[in-house]
């Protein structure tokens, strides 16, 4: 059962920690050299467009957006996601991929890509619709 209650649906999928890239973070290290070191970290990428998108930079926060949109993407290919489906938001290492959409949907808009902005809602939706009220909607 999906925890969005869907008999049929697929089960939700919980990404495992990635807890290099994250305790570098945590311990306050730039999100570049992070990404550097650790490219396939969504957590990452997402923090850097964000940062990009507080400074006015929405080109930038697209681009780096959408790296760890895509990033994300491989890794819940990799465990088990067949693009639909729960991807919940309270799974902690989920939220580096989610806060990527979310960024993306936010430097999309800030740039009048009004489709990509409509996609980005649509997938947080689909993939949990507290991501959506938490890093859009908020």
């Amino acid at each position: 059962m999906s925890s969005f209650g869907d008999l049929l649906g697929p089960p939700p999928v919980r990404l495992p920690a990635f807890e290099e890239a994250e305790d570098a973070l945590d311990a306050g290290a730039d999100a570049a050299t992070v990404a550097a070191d650790h490219p396939t970290s969504s957590l990452a990428w997402a923090i850097l467009a964000e940062n990009a998108l507080t400074a006015d930079q929405p080109v930038t926060a697209y681009a780096y957006a959408r790296t760890g949109y895509h990033r994300g993407l491989d890794q819940l290919r990799r465990n088990g996601w067949k693009g639909f489906g729960p991807v919940p938001y309270d799974h902690e290492p989920n939220q580096g991929f989610l806060r990527a959409v979310a960024a993306l949907a936010r430097a999309a808009a800030a740039i009048g890509e009004t489709d990509e902005v409509a996609r980005c809602r649509d997938l947080l939706e689909d993939c949990d619709p507290v991501a959506l009220r938490e890093l859009l909607d908020a």
